[in-house]
Parts: C-alpha cells; sequence; structure tokens
C-alpha cells in the first residue's frame, strides 16, 4: 500500500461526492466528535442539526474540522479533513437565502433530515440550527495498492521491494507445497 497527498481540488471533490462525515468540535480542552451531513459550495460546508451540545460548543468555539472519507477496500481509501470556522445562520430574514441555498443543496442528500428529527423527537422537541463551515484548511491522503517497478528515490521503495520479494516467497512456498 502507497499513502498519497492529495491535491486540494481533489480534497474538495471528495467532500462535494461524499456528503456524509464526522464533525469534530471541542470545549474546553474536550473534543467530540458526531456523525454529519454536510453538502459543499465553494470552500464551505453547509450543515443543519437540532439544538444541542455541539452547537453550544460551537458557539462557544467556532474552529471546527469534518472528516469525510471514501473506502473502496482495506488497501484503496481515501480521507479529507476540512479544518475551518463555524457560522450559525441565524433564524433572521438577512440570512434567510443563505438557508434556502444551504436547504437546497442538502435536499440532493437521501437521509441529512433524519438524523437531526429523530435527535429531536428524543430530547422532546427542539429547535433546528442551519450553519456553515468556512474551509481555512484541508488535507486529503490516499491509500493506493503498490505499484510494480517503483522508482528507486522514492520513500516508499525499500519497503515496497520487502513486501513484494515477501509475497513471492510466500506464493513460491505455496506452489511448491511447502
Amino acid at each position: 500500500m502507497l499513502i498519497q497527498d492529495m491535491t486540494e481540488q481533489e480534497s474538495l471533490d471528495l467532500l462535494l461526492r461524499v456528503g456524509f462525515g464526522r464533525l469534530g468540535c471541542a470545549y474546553k480542552s474536550q473534543p467530540y466528535i458526531v456523525p454529519t451531513y454536510f453538502a459543499r459550495s465553494g470552500r464551505i460546508l453547509y450543515g443543519f442539526a437540532t439544538f444541542g451540545q455541539k452547537i453550544r460548543w460551537m458557539r462557544a468555539n467556532p474552529l471546527v474540522c469534518v472528516e469525510a472519507d471514501e473506502l473502496e477496500s482495506q488497501l484503496g481509501w481515501k480521507t479529507v479533513i476540512a479544518f475551518g470556522r463555524y457560522e450559525e445562520l441565524s433564524d433572521v430574514s438577512e440570512w434567510e437565502s443563505e438557508r434556502e441555498h444551504a436547504r437546497a443543496l442538502l435536499e440532493e442528500r437521501d437521509g441529512w433530515r433524519g438524523s437531526a428529527e429523530i435527535t429531536s423527537m428524543h430530547r422532546g422537541g427542539s429547535y433546528e440550527v442551519w450553519y456553515r463551515i468556512h474551509i481555512e484548511r484541508l488535507t486529503g491522503f490516499r491509500a493506493i495498492l503498490d505499484p510494480v517497478g517503483m522508482s528507486p528515490a522514492s520513500p516508499h521503495s525499500v519497503a515496497s521491494a520487502r513486501s513484494r520479494r515477501w509475497f513471492g516467497r510466500l506464493m513460491r512456498s505455496r506452489s511448491s507445497g511447502r
């Protein structure tokens, strides 16, 4: 397996494609991570939640991150972390068009509203909170199967060569019955 950096555009494309990940926030040095649906438009992630702990914490500390990934196999995956700043789209007329934009984007995703509604029912009713996260920094990595014939200059060449030798010995021992 080879780990590679993803470009910023590849990272943004993954966020646009998947629309589901984990939101990380912190309050008084305590991290909190929850699953979340989101929609990307430019360098903004839009989200929706019912009022609760994550909203209280993001209001207190607007520095957040969102992690999203695509898993093709144990040896083939992509993961992106978007670091940014939380901004609430308050229920006032000046934010109405932005909330409608967020709603339109999120409605393209299946299930985006279900978890918030279930949480609201569990809590005995809670009000809706629309928000956006301004992406300030991205990190993205992908794991791919180790290609044959890697360049000797590659930092992964020695490990790759060992893996191929080990696999070759294993296959020869199996075919010879050892």
